[in-house]
């Protein structure tokens, strides 16, 4: 039996969902990685670039080792929203490899430091925080990104599933697939019609 290690479990955690979210852009285009697919603009590769830019706070700033990336709008360092896409000169390769550079960083802070070092924040009534917190947070943060990459990558061409394996979903052809969407909507018709409130 293997001993327990909570620093490396969350690492592992992390790093699953920053693979997930690059692999949400394998195989599309330039147009596919930008365009926005939600009425807020929520688009691929607008997620990578404000994920590098919360590892560099997180594990970056927070920690006195600072790293060069794009700047959060939240804490005021861009203007609204300026993180959550790409303008037409930057790269995809610039902002894929900034975020792959910044795990590296990451990395190096999380194995230096104990789960119970101190960094700073610079906002907020809680500023102070600890790597674990910083974990944590950048594991909630990353997940919930995948899952809007798991949406938009769906929405441009049905791809589905945590990794290009297709681990995790139903082996099922475009039939069988139409065949659960109608399933699924008949279900919330029928439901709808008997949710029927007192007046």
């Amino acid at each position: 039996m293997t001993r327990p290690d909570p620093k490396e479990d969350l690492r592992v955690y992390l790093q699953d969902a920053r693979d997930a979210l690059l692999w949400k852009l394998e195989g599309l285009g330039e147009y596919d990685v930008r365009r926005p697919l939600t009425p807020s603009g929520t688009n691929l590769l607008g997620l990578v670039k404000h994920l590098t830019g919360a590892e560099a706070l997180y594990f970056g700033a927070t920690f006195g080792r600072p790293f060069e990336a794009p700047g959060l709008w939240i804490t005021g360092d861009a203007e609204p929203n300026a993180d959550l896409w790409a303008t037409p000169d930057e790269s995809r390769e610039r902002i894929t490899g900034l975020y792959r550079a910044v795990w590296a960083h990451s990395d190096e802070t999380i194995a230096s430091l104990d789960l119970d070092a101190v960094g700073r924040v610079a906002w907020g009534a809680r500023n102070e925080t600890t790597l674990h917190r910083s974990l944590v947070h950048m594991i909630a943060e990353t997940d919930r990104h995948a899952g809007h990459a798991d949406i938009v990558r769906e929405l441009v061409d049905a791809t589905t599933g945590l990794r290009a394996d297709g681990e995790c979903v139903p082996d099922g052809d475009p039939g069988w697939w139409r065949e659960h969407h109608d399933r699924v909507e008949r279900a919330a018709r029928e439901a709808a019609r008997a949710d029927v409130s007192p007046a």
